[in-house]
């Protein structure tokens, strides 16, 4: 697949992830009253599962075994993880922004380091 179409569609298949992860951060932030930080964190672990189906099988044609990619794709996600709740800490707390702007500027963060590492790394052709 092409560059311009591999990241087409990564971006559509992040679409469907964010849905996954937004509903989730809002459900734990409005309905079970629970912080910023930990609720984006819940939502982004939610949204990786939705995005590691839908990009195994619809963006990256990878030889790589599950086994294979989904330890290099939990990887690259407990990176992201990690920059989800750094930004959201600094966003929300530090810089006092809306929990939504954080979130949404974070998810922009986010991605750009996510597509860059499964491209070249969890779904990358062996050898």
């Amino acid at each position: 697949m092409s560059l311009p179409r591999q990241v087409s569609m990564f971006f559509g298949v992040g679409v469907i992830s964010v849905v996954a992860d937004y509903l989730t951060f809002y459900v734990l932030l409005n309905l079970l009253d629970i912080d910023e930080v930990p609720a984006a964190l819940g939502g982004y672990a939610v949204g990786g599962l939705v995005n590691y189906l839908l990009n195994r099988s619809h963006t990256f044609d990878t030889e790589r075994s599950h086994l294979e990619a989904g330890w290099r794709f939990m990887a690259v996600m407990a990176v992201g993880f990690t920059l989800t709740g750094l930004f959201m800490h600094v966003f929300v707390e530090r810089l006092d922004l809306h929990p939504w702007l954080s979130r949404v500027m974070t998810t922009g963060l986010v991605f750009c380091w996510n597509f860059v590492a499964h491209r070249a790394w969890s779904f990358a052709a062996k050898g």
